[in-house]
């Protein structure tokens, strides 16, 4: 089967034909860096990886780009709520977001650009909507400069919303505008704003819009013309609208493909730092749930779908990946680390029917299912083939237990080292109980280990251990 995914632009489930055979262009909107990021912001770098790692696993030469906002309003309230520098704020918060992708096992981005690195690229875009009549200095001495909305009659296509409807763009006052609908592509320097904020342009001092940022960097990064622009639901507008309508209005054709993921949502409304429900990755492991069954968590549901949160079902979700995981850790005792194995063709099916996940995972717990069953018949040859299988889809998915990212390095191998070498002392004692019929003590050492959360299950070959819950 080809690849294919839905295209908010046509509204429709396309056959991905690329630009140029072989070669993937991908931008995908960052987060803007006024506060460490909280899990609805990292599901977006979790939906992107899997499909990133879909991409690479079809043969194709992947450019992906993710940026960061580091000057914008709303850090700007942030800079003089805190009596700090702007650039201190982002810097501080784009090392969280980094340090978070990393936890979960999200691919590093080719290029990760910053909006204030990319100034003159901006100031040559700007320049060329005005001098092809799409965009004007205001009038006002304010130093802003907007884009006209009116000059281009497409405006709207993208999120399917009528002009006429449409209220005013809310980033600077109306006053220096023609039309209230219009935007900032340069927003002059306001004597109440930082200092350093500003930067010497063709207008006078000022900083960029936000929309005018993307289509910059789009274009110093993947061309004129490039594949695939990704992001949240809710940035199709005015955030998209707006890139589409100011990089076309410059005669760049732009993205072919809008692919956009749904949101996560707590008790049905968008979580954010400004209404007091975002959660970070510290409470999640104040859950007792790791990084890596969060990233199941994000990607057991269709990247389109919204994800109401709940704690119930993160823990379910961990319980079901710890499964998973019990097999694979089974199947290594067994039968030995098997390399990656072929990928079943009704899992690709599912991976290239718009990334359907869901399915996709149906199959993975199938192999699961033939496998531990394979491992009770003690048929080695199923269990190394459903092994290798299972591997191999739980690679593209980002959650293999024996990938790197997750058996971890350096000081945490010398602390599984002490946690073997105690669990073993244990068992050992509950061994020497069982041996002399002390029952009492043998499930006493066995509960003891299940408090600290390690969970002891015998089998034939003797009793093995895992951190977490028993199935």
């Amino acid at each position: 089967m080809t690849l294919r995914l839905y295209d908010t632009a046509t509204r429709s489930v396309r056959d991905f034909v690329p630009r140029e055979a072989g070669k993937v262009g991908v931008y995908l909107c960052g987060l803007t860096l006024q506060a460490p990021p909280h899990i609805g912001h990292l599901r977006s770098g979790v939906n992107y990886d899997v499909l990133r790692r879909w991409l690479l696993a079809a043969g194709y030469e992947v450019t992906f780009i993710r940026n960061v906002t580091d000057i914008d309003d709303k850090i700007l309230v942030k800079a003089m709520e805190r009596g700090q520098p702007f650039w201190a704020i982002a810097y501080a918060n784009e090392l969280i977001l980094a340090e978070s992708y990393r936890a979960l096992n999200v691919l590093p981005p080719t290029y990760e650009p910053r909006a204030t690195g990319h100034i003159p690229e901006m100031h040559e875009l700007i320049a060329k909507l005005i001098a092809d009549g799409h965009a004007y200095p205001a009038t006002d001495d304010s130093g802003d400069v907007y884009f006209d909305v009116c000059s281009w009659p497409a405006y709207g296509s993208l999120s399917g919303q009528s002009p006429d409807a449409m209220q005013s763009a809310g980033d600077a006052p109306d006053r220096g505008k023609r039309d209230p609908r219009d935007f900032a592509l340069w927003k002059g320097a306001k004597p109440d704003e930082p200092a350093d904020a500003y930067w010497p342009s063709p207008w006078g001092r000022g900083r960029p819009g936000w929309h005018i940022e993307c289509s910059a960097m789009c274009r110093r990064y993947l061309g004129a013309e490039f594949d695939i622009h990704g992001g949240g639901l809710d940035l199709t507008f005015p955030h998209h609208e707006n890139e589409i309508a100011q990089s076309q209005a410059a005669g760049l054709p732009f993205a072919r493909y809008w692919v956009h993921h749904g949101l996560l949502s707590i008790g049905g409304a968008k979580m954010g730092k400004s209404l007091g429900n975002a959660l970070d990755l510290t409470y999640v492991d104040s859950l007792g749930v790791r990084p890596v069954e969060l990233r199941y968590y994000y990607a057991a549901a269709h990247y389109r779908s919204r994800i109401d949160y709940s704690e119930d079902a993160l823990r379910e979700a961990a319980v079901a990946y710890r499964r998973i995981e019990g097999f694979v850790q089974r199947a290594v005792e067994r039968v030995g680390a098997s390399q990656l194995g072929e990928l079943p063709g009704a899992f690709a099916a599912a991976m290239d029917d718009d990334l359907n996940t869901s399915a996709a995972f149906a199959v993975l717990h199938e192999v699961v299912r033939d496998g531990n069953t394979a491992l009770t018949g003690g048929d080695d040859v199923t269990v190394r083939t459903a092994l290798a299988s299972a591997r191999a889809m739980l690679d593209i998915l980002g959650v293999d237990p024996l990938d790197p990212a997750w058996t971890g390095g350096g000081r945490a191998d010398d602390l599984r080292g002490v946690v073997d070498s105690l669990v073993a002392l244990a068992l050992e004692q509950r061994a020497q109980a069982r041996g002399r019929k002390d029952w009492a003590a043998a499930d006493a050492v066995r509960d003891q280990l299940k408090q600290a959360g390690v969970v002891v299950e015998d089998t034939p070959q003797g009793p093995r251990w895992t951190i977490g819950e028993q199935d």
